[in-house]
């Protein structure tokens, strides 16, 4: 049987019956609007697979912030956010309670990161960075093989960062006046430039300036703190604006000094291999990885 999985994005959802990135038999693209409406039309999508095949796992990568906490009452309820009536919805309970499988759960981001580092551009390492530049600015960051964990997961799409010298504009961030998404994500984009959308947004616009300050701070700080091996760039934003990544290359590495060293392996930011799968098929190794966990005895018992 294969596995399900769900994306929950700002903007849309991506349901995928799959077994992997070569075997993927079913998607379904519902858009992210109301909860129950949203949750309601993925509901609908898992039943109709559950009942044509079953599905021998269930993945949810869901966008933050969002409780991991299995030892909290809020465990997979989505907590203050942008997103207008997402807060205090529980994702986790909607989408999984009526199934009896094992059920992985983690941000969409650090399950993007977790798909490229099985699948695609994070190949062989145990330190890597996945950032998405869409609605918002999302950042899945593993260490030592593992996604971040403590006061919650990363959330360095918040990451309070300096302005851009002379940049003004209000952040669309209802939380914080100069962090990276209120500053640079699609959304900013938008507002800035009064548009509804940035496709032919032409690349030697100066808004572009502002973007790659922001995003090259950012990725200043992880390699400062974490220090990831490689550092994808995904979202919507980036997919259509490909000649970002190298400027912001060119920033970081400038912003950096010499102080320390990017990796010789070059280009150290890439795009991911996994291109607009890297989502999709991240929920699914939550869920191949929830399967693995459920079969494995705790350590005493192994031991006996």
């Amino acid at each position: 049987m294969p596995i399900a999985g769900v994306e929950l994005g700002g903007t849309k959802c991506i349901c995928t019956l799959a077994s992997g990135p070569g075997e993927i038999i079913y998607q379904a693209e519902i858009p992210t609007a109301d909860p129950d409406e949203t949750l309601g039309a993925i509901q609908q999508v898992l039943r109709r697979w559950w009942g044509d095949r079953r599905f021998r796992a269930l993945g949810i990568a869901s966008f933050g912030p969002i409780c991991l906490d299995p030892a909290s009452p809020l465990y997979g309820h989505i907590l203050d956010t942008n997103k207008p009536n997402w807060s205090g919805v529980d994702v986790v309970g909607a989408l999984s309670g009526e199934f009896p499988v094992a059920c992985g759960v983690d941000t969409d981001v650090n399950a993007a990161a977790l798909a490229e580092m099985a699948w695609g551009s994070g190949r062989g390492l145990a330190d890597f960075s996945y950032v998405t530049v869409g609605t918002g600015v999302g950042v899945g960051l593993i260490v030592n093989g593992m996604a971040t964990r403590g006061l919650l997961h990363g959330e360095l799409g918040h990451m309070v960062i300096p302005r851009s010298p002379g940049d003004d504009f209000p952040s669309i961030c209802r939380f914080h006046d100069c962090c990276v998404e209120g500053l640079a994500s699609g959304s900013a984009i938008k507002a800035r430039l009064g548009v509804e959308r940035i496709t032919h947004v032409a690349p030697d616009h100066p808004v572009w300036d502002i973007v790659v300050n922001a995003l090259a701070a950012l990725c200043h700080n992880m390699v400062c703190t974490t220090g990831p091996r490689r550092i994808a760039f995904g979202g919507g934003v980036m997919n259509r604006q490909p000649h970002l990544i190298p400027r912001i290359e060119a920033q970081l590495e400038q912003s950096l000094a010499g102080y320390m060293r990017l990796s010789s392996d070059r280009p150290y930011i890439v795009a991911p291999e996994l291109g607009d799968q890297a989502g999709p098929l991240g929920s699914i190794i939550l869920g191949i990885a929830a399967e693995t966990d459920a079969a494995t005895p705790p350590l005493e018992v192994a031991a006996e």
